[in-house]
């Protein structure tokens, strides 16, 4: 796998002391506040690497180079610069038998 981005390392490092906490209370208490606030930040997030990703189109990659720098298939990087989200697949109990 790529060596991580520091602020991604960082970032799980401090899921893992949340993980280490020994106070239970405290443990669930910090964790409910991240759980609270996530989808805003889930949503920053995707705003931000969509606006990353149209700044690499526009600086001339195609999509292509785009996807890969991502680990992405090309066609999931030019969803991601539309702002589309995942595929919305049918859960396994809404799918229908074959």
């Amino acid at each position: 796998m790529d060596e991580q981005v520091e602020e991604v390392r960082r970032l799980l490092e401090a899921i893992e002391r949340l993980e280490q906490m020994q106070d239970d209370e405290a443990c669930a208490k910090a964790v409910t506040q991240v759980l609270d606030d996530w989808p805003d930040l889930a949503s920053r997030l995707r705003q931000l690497r969509q606006e990353r990703v149209q700044r690499m189109k526009n600086s001339g990659k195609t999509w292509q180079e785009i996807g890969d720098i991502l680990g992405v298939h090309f066609s999931r990087a030019q969803q991601i610069a539309q702002g589309k989200r995942g595929s919305k697949r049918p859960k396994k109990d809404e799918v229908p038998d074959a």
